[in-house]
């Protein structure tokens, strides 16, 4: 059977991958002058807190060593590695040199694909794929059944908090200030090649914002076929009223509200939504 392997963006712990046959190797993040493996050694509520109380954060991927070692212990049988977007983070790029540095018996058994996504969506890939692998399917014959979802997923982005997006070159200065007199509302997306993320729309309110994603979703045809998420950090009211509008717009498609983990509290900031949808 296909092992799949993915990156905690897709928002499993070690433990819960275990439940269901996942390999999870955990990003990590730093605050106050210390490093945790998210969902190990912190957990969101105690990241937030932290964030909050005015303690800058920051994130990185799994070291090479640390996906090395997991390659090592699982890399007699095929493996499927699905990594977080590329250029969003650098656990692409690590889980590929990783592999390159295997002894040729186990380097062959390894597949590292890019999903080009991240959280919700990269979740359901991750779901998909354990379940497709529980049939017996090979690794080339579950990238087949990938396929169509890999090229059919969106992603915005409702921070509360300029700072985070702006030190993260998510924004330019001038946006930022602009946006903060303002008290406007940015609505961020994800750019084509899944590499960064860009302004889409600055709104008047949350509600407005939710509307214009609302928009976009119907132009893009999005329906029942689709999986739609909303990830939040610590704004379970918004989140609410996300879910509240993205129901009454799309009543016949799957929507869930997920935790957001510390690393991308770390880019996003406290109280910020992610609205995504992914193609079943």
């Amino acid at each position: 059977m296909v092992q799949i392997m993915s990156d905690s963006s897709a928002l499993y712990s070690i433990a819960q991958g275990k439940e269901v046959g996942l390999v999870v190797n955990p990003l990590s993040v730093s605050v106050t002058a210390k490093t945790y493996r998210e969902f190990e050694e912190i957990d969101s509520d105690t990241f937030l807190k932290l964030v909050i109380e005015g303690n800058t954060p920051s994130s990185s991927q799994p070291s090479v060593g640390e996906t090395l070692s997991l390659y090592e212990q699982y890399g007699d049988a095929p493996l499927l590695n699905i990594t977080v977007a590329d250029g969003l983070s650098g656990t692409y790029q690590t889980a590929s040199a990783a592999a390159q540095n295997m002894p040729e018996e186990k380097r062959k058994n390894i597949t590292v694909i890019n999903s080009g996504t991240l959280c919700g969506p990269h979740r359901y890939l991750v779901q998909k794929a354990l379940s497709l692998a529980k049939e017996g399917l090979s690794t080339e014959e579950i990238l087949n059944a990938l396929a169509p979802s890999l090229g059919n997923h969106r992603s915005f982005l409702i921070p509360n908090d300029f700072d985070f997006l702006r030190r993260g070159g998510r924004l330019t200065p001038l946006a930022a200030k602009v946006g903060g007199l303002l008290k406007l509302v940015p609505v961020m997306t994800t750019t084509k090649d899944g590499k960064r993320l860009e302004k889409f729309a600055l709104c008047r309110s949350f509600a407005s914002a939710m509307e214009t994603i609302c928009k976009n979703f119907l132009e893009n045809k999005v329906g029942p076929e689709h999986y739609i998420t909303v990830s939040h950090a610590g704004a379970p009211a918004l989140a609410r009223q996300a879910l509240e509008k993205l129901r009454a717009v799309f009543p016949d498609s799957q929507i869930d509200v997920l935790n957001l983990s510390p690393a991308f509290i770390t880019q996003g900031g406290p109280q910020c939504v992610a609205i995504q949808y992914i193609l079943k």
